[in-house]
């Protein structure tokens, strides 16, 4: 139970962190966890206009494979096509139910802690998902 209690801690603190990187680069947080029963978008956004569903992939530098380095893990990498065309899906029904007419795109973050100096690292992967659903 340790480890899946690591892995929320980090979950929710990546998303705390990929919030405050988001605000660094004009962003305006809408919300956070959206959730319907067919999925979660972690972070709905705007800029320019433009409606922003983000996915934030966190780990820590400490639960990496041994031997891995740093800059050769990328975290967004981890969302597939099944999890990008859920969050499509259930961005498409955000939009809906807002009744809002904007573009919207979806995004990822990826997000690499060092636990023990709380330090970050993230990178943003905008329009993660393109084409058809």
């Amino acid at each position: 139970m340790a480890d899946d209690r690591l892995r929320k801690e980090v979950g929710r603190l990546g998303e705390d962190i990929a919030c405050q990187f988001l605000e660094r680069k004009g962003f305006k947080i809408l919300a956070r966890n959206y959730r319907k029963p067919w999925g979660e978008i972690d972070i709905i956004a705007e800029k320019n206009n433009s409606v922003r569903f983000v996915e934030v992939k966190a780990v820590s530098r400490e639960s990496l494979p041994n031997g891995s380095r740093e800059m050769d893990y990328r975290p967004e990498e981890m969302v597939d096509s099944r999890k990008l065309r859920k969050l499509a899906r259930t961005a498409a029904l955000y939009m809906e139910v807002q009744k809002d007419k904007r573009e919207f795109q979806i995004d990822v973050v990826g997000v690499i802690m060092v636990m023990a100096k709380r330090t970050a690292r993230c990178r943003l992967f905008e329009q993660a998902l393109e084409g058809n659903l």
